[in-house]
Order: structure tokens, then C-alpha cells, then sequence
């Protein structure tokens, strides 16, 4: 007794590592496995011939094996049993654990009949550290129920041969002398004694439940040992006392006398925490942890502030996963909003956007919808009035200790269950429409898939029993209580929240109940009575709620503030677009007299530009005649030919002007016979040039001038870069009669308007600099400016060194 006392004091010292092993092989082969009776979800290890030999062969807890055919009648009806096992010891796990094997898939039948399997189901016990040629020992004619199964477990324990598994306690009685020296060699803060008959197996089931927890201990003292019966003046077996040090002792109150309470009860005391998790923090130590300040609450309440949590985080973070919904999870999202407008309990302006949601799902008739188009609506971009879904979570009720810990699965549970609650008190058609909507949801959209997948297989093994609106209430709150009980102990559990089979007997005292034998019994009337109370919308409370008007102001301010933004981004995105526009396709500037001017020059051919003038002249002659002869021709208007060349010579592209001087041009075009160009070219020219501006024109010669004085003639053809015109006296023998004085006054206008535009453009001074000569003139004349600065300027520079250098000559004596 003392090795094994020993013993138990480091009975954690290799659990950690086999259990993580255990774990890894229970989530790489439980894909292979679940096509049998038993999935990962039910805590039972799923052997496979990859992994069957790494957890029955040198193990250090001793392990139970249920070997059993898939297809067998007897082992179907004894899967729940087992199942319940597996739940009911779950906190035995670093001594004793379950697993099972179906015999009648391919790939595991060498494996059975290695271990001399030839009926179904069989259960056998492999001790700790088994060797690898041992096939376990049978448990011969086992009960079919789970207290039975409990204790033929604990007999084998009690019979383990050498060596015992190390994180077991000692199961056997102990003696007062013992217990007079336990804190001598324990290290633990509380000591709880279980004074029981020799038949009875609450000890050592006490033991074995607080396995996991410490700071405390657990000892089974049999109401023979007379000695600690009377010290303690135990008249009740069982009965459970907390032995300290120095003899102090007091006896455990619990409603009923049993296990279970015993347990809850011993699991709840003060510095009492699970193997490996860290003891529960202060409201202080809380606010610090979590970063926003700790809300007291209510734990017999349900606030409203964690539904509309749930609701943000589901349909703004967990549907947004998913860029595009389409299929099953739109099939999904659709029943899932419809539930909600149906069953929420929510404040007018959340539920006035759920069926604006609701409304807007209905009218898609695609296969698919976005997200973004979904959140629009989400975002009451319409601005629908008193429509909102608060942004951000404000955890209350469903506060973790760790920003990590509880939170929105809290949240998703307490949602789920106030639905099934809402269903029932209303009077809803479906018994399954509530479970139905949460399964599909679960299942397309919740984060955590391995939670989703384990509450896929709790709903396909019995959701379809539920047939009324009770049962849909009950199996909820059943399945709720089979994950806490599959978590507790998990990374995952808050230290100040742990996992228990809720309601607890502080909350419902009289949902707990014992069967005849002692083993705790759900009172399921009860459960049934309190559940409906507890998630009743009239109970719910509004604590911490932000103002509706806050929420619709600061709705309403976003979504101006959004509208800003996009018409900002779309004036940026339009502009980008116009500029991009232009360097891809240039506009075209509207050409001047000048750059015509020299795109005829530089474009047309001499032979067809000399086609052009005498087809011109020909006609300015044909015009002079008749006008001489007092009557009027029938040849076209010359305005009509010139307005033509213009059109031609705007669609022509935009050129910049060159620099005087810097492009040459061909010879024949810059020597130019200038009295010849005058007589043959002057009226076309003058006539063309005067069609083709649109800018307000003037003329250099007053109206009142009548006398007949030199006149001179524009030379057109000179510098294109300049686009200047020149004066040029016209033979003096020439006589005008008045009408041809009259005409060529008129003439002279319509060129000094042409004159007037281009100095406007150029300036005076150039034009007059300009006058009678070519690019390659002025270019020259340029060049040899600059050259002969140069020289000048070098010369002084030579002249004024060589003087100083005299001057210094001439100081000297």
C-alpha cells in the first residue's frame, strides 16, 4: 500500500505524453474508423492495424477494448451503453481508458482474430504495460449497463498486476494512521475521506473522478475502522468529510448523498483546479487579462448584449469567410435567417434588418449571391428607418477570463437555445425547423470545422427522433451537456467557467435526481420546466445595450461618410481614366492660320499645290471680268472652296511650332520668286486666308481712306516657322480703275485682318523683323550673332588679363 501511496503523489508524470500520443493517432485514423458504431466524437479510441499495436503495447494506463461487428444486432443495441461509459469515466482517463475495433470491416479482421476474437461484442482489459504477445483478459458475461461496466473496471484495477499504472491512486481503504500522516507527504490542500460500506464503490469512484484536479485527494475508509468513524462521529455511510491538518475536519453538504455530488461539490472548492490549468483569476486580474473592462453579471441570466454579439460575429465575421455563397450554404444562410426572424427575441430595429435581410435572400433567384451584396443589406445601405444590427461584440454573460476563452461558442449555445425555447412558448409548426437551421449552419459556416464535425455526427445518430417541440428542446440541452462533458479539461475551458453538466444543483436543485443504486439521474420534468424558464424572452436582460439612437446615428454618419468616399474615389478614378484617355488618344487643338499654312507647305507636292493656284487664278480672273463688265457670273463662291481647305486642314494632326532656325527646309520651297508669287498666288491666297479665321477680325485700313495710293502686295510664301507675311510694292505702271481700287482696298482689308490675327499671335516686332526673308536667313543670321559675341567676348577677356600682368611688371623696382 505505501509503494502504491507513493505512487499517486506522481501519478501526472507520464499522462501528458501518452495522452498526446493517443490524441494524434485518434485524429490521423479516426477517418478510417468512423464508418463503424463509434465516431472521434464519442471519447472512445478508434483502433486500426496502423495504431492498434502503439496503444494496447506498453501503455501506461490500462486499457478496455470492445471488439465488436458493425453489422451485429446484439453490438448496435450495446453501442449507447458503451458510449455512456465512455462519458461517465471520462475523468479516469490517465489510469484507465476506452477503445474499440470493428471486426467486421477488411482491414481489421487479422487484427481480431490475432486477439481470439470469435464473438461480438467481446471486451477486454489490457494492463498497463502490456507486453506485445498479450491478448488481455476477457470480461466474461459483463453487464449491459454502465454501472455495472464502472465497477467490473474497478475490480480489475484493484487486481492490476505489477506495475501499476502510474497515475492511478491507491483504490484500497485507508487506516487512521494513514491519515494522521498524509500531510506529511502530500503536498495537497484538501483531503477528502469517504466513509462507505466494504460493497460500496463511491470511493473509489470518488478517486478515480478527482484523478485529474489538484490539490486535493481522495481516500475511501471503510465504517469498519472504528477509530476515524468515532473520531469524526460518522453515523452516516456514505458520507463524505475534508480532513486538514492538525485533525481539523468539517463534512461536504451536498443535496444527496451520492457520486455525483460528491464530486461536483469536491471539485468546486476553493484552490481545487484541473491538472494543468491555471487556478481561477480575480475581477481585477480579469479586466487586465481580457483588455476591456470585466462586466458583473447575472450567471442565472441571459443577456441580450450576447445575441447581438452572436449575430455580429456570425453573419458580419463567420458568413463573410465566404466571398461568394452559393448552393447548400445559401440553402443554409436562408433558413437560418428565416428562423431568426421568426424566433429572435431582438429589439425592433435588429429585427426590422433580419427581415430586411430575410426579404432580400428571397428575391435572389441565382444560385449564388456575394457577400458584399449581402452586407450591403447587413449595412442598411438603403437607410432603411430604425434598421440596425449593432457592430462589435459586448460579451456579458458569455465573458471569458481569456480573450481566447468562451466568447462566441458561448454565445452560438445560448442562441441556439433560446430559438428551441422561443419555437416551443410561440408554437411552431416544425419540430425540427430550429435544429434543422442550426445543423445546416454548423455545418457551412461555423469556424472551428472539427467542432462542426463532431456536431454532425451527434445530430445524424439521433436528431431524427425529435418529433415534437419539447424533444427539440431536450435534445439540444442533452447534446449541449455531452460537449461539456467531452471538453471539460480541454485547452479550451475557462478556469473560472468550467465545464459541467448544466444546469448545476445550485441552479436547479431539483433537476438532479439518483436511481436506486445510487448513480445520479437527470429529473427530465424538471429540466424540461426550467429550461423554458431560464431562456424565456421575458427574462432576458438588457444590461450594457447601447441606444438605439446612438447606433442609428452613428449608422447614418458611416454611411454618409461612405457615400463621400465613393463619389471622392469615383471623381479620382474618372480623372485617372480622362488622363489616361488623352495619352492613349490625343486631342486634336483646333490649328491656326499659320500651322495650316504649314501644313500646305510641308504636305502637298509643288506640281499640285501649282494645279491648286492656277485653278484659283483662273477663277479670281473669270470673277475680275464680269465684275468689269457690270454683271455677275455663275461660277461658285470661292468662300465654299476656301472653307473646304480649312475643314481639311483642321482634321489634320496638331503640330508644335518648330524653332526658328533649327529645321531646314527643302530649296525649292525657300527660294521663292516673290513678285511672281504675288502677281499669280495674291488672290486665292488673300481669299483662303480669310475664310479660315474664326477669331474676331480688324483691319489695318480705315474705311475713310478713298485715295489711290501705292499699294502693296502680301507675300505669302516666307518663313513658315514665323508664319509672318511680308509687303511687297506692285508694279507702278499697273492702273486701277475705281472698281478694281475698290476691290483691291477690300482685298488689302481681308489681308491686314489675316496680318492683324498673326502679329496678335506672334507680335509686332518679329513680324517686321521677319519681312522678306526664309528660315535658313534668320538662322544664319543667328548663328552668326552668336559667334561673333563669342569672339568679342573672348578678345576682352585676353586684352584684360594681358593688361594686369602689366601693371603687376611695372610695381616692381
Amino acid at each position: 500500500m505505501a509503494r502504491r501511496y507513493g505512487r499517486a503523489t506522481s501519478r501526472f508524470a507520464l499522462y501528458p505524453s501518452t495522452f498526446a500520443v493517443w490524441l494524434c493517432f485518434c485524429l490521423l485514423f479516426a477517418s478510417a474508423a468512423e464508418a463503424g458504431l463509434y465516431t472521434s466524437s464519442d471519447q472512445i479510441l478508434l483502433l486500426t492495424p496502423e495504431n492498434v499495436e502503439s496503444v494496447l503495447v506498453n501503455s501506461t494506463a490500462a486499457i478496455v477494448v470492445e471488439f465488436y461487428a458493425s453489422w451485429c444486432g446484439h453490438c448496435i443495441a450495446f453501442s449507447p451503453v458503451y458510449r455512456s461509459l465512455a462519458e461517465d469515466i471520462k475523468e479516469w482517463k490517465p489510469a484507465v481508458d476506452l477503445a474499440a475495433i470493428d471486426c467486421a470491416a477488411e482491414e481489421n479482421r487479422k487484427v481480431c482474430t490475432s486477439y481470439g476474437i470469435r464473438g461480438y461484442p467481446s471486451i477486454k482489459f489490457f494492463h498497463a504495460y502490456s507486453k506485445a504477445d498479450s491478448t488481455g483478459q476477457t470480461f466474461r458475461d459483463f453487464p449491459r449497463d454502465v454501472r455495472g461496466l464502472r465497477h467490473r473496471i474497478i475490480d480489475k484495477l484493484e487486481t492490476h498486476e505489477e506495475p501499476w499504472p502510474p497515475a492511478c491512486p491507491p483504490l484500497e481503504p485507508a487506516s487512521q494512521a494513514e491519515i494522521d500522516s498524509f500531510f506529511e507527504t502530500n503536498n495537497v490542500q484538501h483531503l477528502a475521506l469517504v466513509f462507505e460500506e466494504a460493497k460500496s464503490y463511491i470511493g473509489r469512484e470518488l478517486t478515480l473522478d478527482l484523478l485529474q484536479f489538484d490539490n486535493i485527494a481522495v481516500r475511501r475508509v471503510l465504517n469498519t475502522e472504528e477509530s476515524l468513524v468515532t473520531k469524526l462521529g460518522v453515523t452516516e455511510f456514505p458520507s463524505c468529510y475534508l480532513y486538514y491538518p492538525r485533525g481539523n475536519f468539517t463534512r461536504l453538504k451536498v443535496n444527496v448523498e451520492a457520486r455525483a455530488f460528491y464530486s461536483y461539490a469536491l471539485q468546486r472548492l476553493p484552490g481545487v483546479v484541473r491538472s494543468g490549468k491555471p487556478a481561477p483569476v480575480t475581477i481585477d486580474v480579469l479586466t487586465n487579462n481580457t483588455g476591456d473592462p470585466w462586466r458583473p453579471f447575472n450567471r442565472s441570466r441571459v443577456y441580450m448584449a450576447d445575441l447581438e454579439s452572436t449575430l455580429h460575429y456570425s453573419l458580419r465575421v463567420e458568413v463573410a469567410a465566404h466571398t461568394v455563397i452559393k448552393g447548400k450554404a445559401l440553402v443554409s444562410l436562408k433558413k437560418y435567417i428565416a428562423v431568426l426572424v421568426k424566433y429572435f427575441p431582438g429589439r425592433p430595429m435588429v429585427m426590422n434588418l433580419l427581415k430586411s435581410a430575410k426579404s432580400w435572400l428571397e428575391s435572389q433567384v441565382g444560385d449564388e449571391i456575394s457577400y458584399e451584396a449581402f452586407k450591403e443589406i447587413l449595412d442598411n445601405s438603403a437607410q432603411s428607418p430604425d434598421t440596425a444590427l449593432p457592430e462589435g461584440v459586448r460579451w456579458v454573460g458569455c465573458q471569458g477570463s481569456q480573450p481566447h476563452l468562451r466568447r462566441y461558442p458561448c454565445g452560438v449555445w445560448t442562441l441556439f437555445h433560446v430559438l428551441t425555447v422561443q419555437a416551443k412558448n410561440v408554437g411552431g409548426s416544425d419540430p425540427q425547423e430550429v435544429l434543422s437551421a442550426m445543423r445546416n449552419y454548423v455545418h457551412s459556416f461555423f469556424g472551428c470545422r472539427e467542432c462542426a464535425e463532431h456536431f454532425e455526427n451527434m445530430a445524424s445518430e439521433s436528431v431524427a427522433e425529435v418529433d415534437t417541440l419539447q424533444s427539440a428542446v431536450m435534445w439540444l440541452w442533452s447534446r449541449h451537456n455531452r460537449v461539456n462533458n467531452r471538453l471539460a479539461g480541454a485547452l479550451s475551458e475557462d478556469p473560472n467557467f468550467p465545464k459541467i453538466q448544466w444546469p448545476s444543483p445550485e441552479m436547479c436543485p431539483t433537476c438532479h435526481m439518483v436511481k436506486a443504486n445510487g448513480d445520479h439521474k437527470w429529473n427530465l420534468e424538471k429540466v424540461l420546466s426550467f429550461l423554458p424558464f431560464y431562456f424565456s424572452s421575458d427574462r432576458i436582460l438588457t444590461d450594457y445595450l447601447e441606444d438605439e439612437s446612438q447606433i442609428l446615428t452613428r449608422q447614418r454618419e458611416k454611411h454618409a461618410s461612405r457615400q463621400l468616399a465613393l463619389e471622392t474615389e469615383k471623381r479620382l478614378e474618372r480623372k485617372a481614366r480622362e488622363a489616361l484617355d488623352l495619352m492613349m488618344h490625343p486631342v486634336t487643338s483646333q490649328p491656326t492660320v499659320q500651322e495650316e499654312e504649314e501644313e500646305q507647305e510641308e504636305g502637298e507636292e509643288p506640281q499640285d499645290e501649282a494645279v491648286a493656284d492656277e485653278e484659283e487664278e483662273g477663277g479670281e480672273g473669270a470673277a475680275a471680268a464680269a465684275d468689269e463688265m457690270g454683271g455677275k457670273t455663275s461660277e461658285p463662291n470661292p468662300w465654299a472652296k476656301s472653307e473646304m481647305d480649312v475643314g481639311q486642314s483642321r482634321r489634320q494632326a496638331h503640330r508644335k511650332p518648330s524653332i526658328v532656325g533649327m529645321r531646314m527646309r527643302d530649296v525649292q520651297e525657300d527660294i521663292v520668286d516673290l513678285d511672281s508669287f504675288v502677281n499669280q498666288h495674291y488672290k486665292a491666297k488673300a481669299l483662303r486666308l480669310s475664310a479660315s479665321s474664326r477669331v474676331k477680325q480688324r483691319t489695318l485700313q480705315r474705311k475713310e481712306e478713298q485715295e489711290p495710293r501705292p499699294v502693296f502686295g502680301l507675300g505669302m510664301e516666307l518663313d513658315a516657322g514665323l508664319g509672318m507675311v511680308g509687303l511687297q510694292p506692285m508694279e507702278t505702271d499697273f492702273e486701277l480703275n475705281v472698281g478694281q481700287q475698290r476691290k483691291q482696298l477690300q482685298k488689302r482689308e481681308l489681308t491686314g485682318r489675316y496680318f492683324g490675327e498673326e502679329l496678335n499671335h506672334r507680335g509686332r516686332w518679329m513680324s517686321a523683323l521677319s519681312i522678306g526673308f526664309s528660315k535658313v536667313d534668320i538662322s544664319l543670321c543667328v548663328i552668326l550673332y552668336f559667334l561673333s559675341s563669342m569672339c568679342l567676348l573672348a578678345m576682352y577677356i585676353f586684352f584684360k588679363n594681358r593688361l594686369r600682368l602689366r601693371r603687376v611688371k611695372m610695381s616692381l623696382p
